[in-house]
């Protein structure tokens, strides 16, 4: 059973590789996108953001490494054999404000606050965390609210620590809401009072 996704976006260029993939993008187009040699150099976007993710912002050019290489051949053949599970996906191309009003679930996952947000083109230092967190209590249905260890502006309960790059360890939170377990919960209250 397909259901309504909407993914928002604010960057303009990651918005557009999501809309590629959705409206255009074929398994046979994305198998004979061009192999990466291992040394030469891409501006192609989307060469950069799988090899660089966050940091791929601050890149015009890459170098393309052995890693690089095999994983963008394993990234093909992955997107190629799983592209219909988005095809009926709605992109939207700005901020979280743009999100329909709808009861969903919603998975919010924003540049985290402070210094782990600062590699994106639209970064921490653009983002009213006040505002999101207000925006975020007002949605109808689940919400699920991924941030990193500056967190402050909702009550984000530790969830993880992922093991990254160079043996670094980042530490993930959560804040999750819904009003089926609130309803549940008012209800529980009530039978046993």
């Amino acid at each position: 059973m397909e259901k309504n996704i909407f993914l928002v976006e604010r960057d303009e260029r990651v918005s557009a590789i999501w809309k590629w993939l959705v409206d255009e993008a074929t398994p046979l187009v994305i198998k004979n996108l061009p192999d990466l040699a291992i040394g030469e150099k891409s501006s192609e976007f989307l060469h950069i953001i799988h090899a660089a993710t966050k940091m791929a912002f601050h890149y015009k050019t890459i170098k393309v490494t052995p890693v690089l290489a095999r994983n963008w051949e394993i990234s093909k053949q992955y997107m190629s054999e799983n592209l219909f599970k988005i095809k009926h996906w709605n992109i939207i191309c700005g901020d979280y404000t743009l999100a329909p009003d709808i009861e969903a679930t919603w998975f919010i996952d924003p540049p985290y606050k402070e210094d782990a947000g600062k590699g994106y083109r639209y970064g921490s230092k653009l983002i009213d965390y006040r505002k999101l967190a207000q925006w975020s209590r007002k949605r109808k249905g689940e919400v699920i609210f991924c941030e990193g260890h500056y967190g402050d502006y909702l009550p984000f309960r530790s969830l993880l620590d992922l093991k990254g790059v160079a043996g670094k360890t980042s530490k993930e939170f959560i804040y999750y809401q819904s009003d089926r377990a609130n309803k549940q919960l008012e209800l529980f209250q009530f039978l046993t009072k």
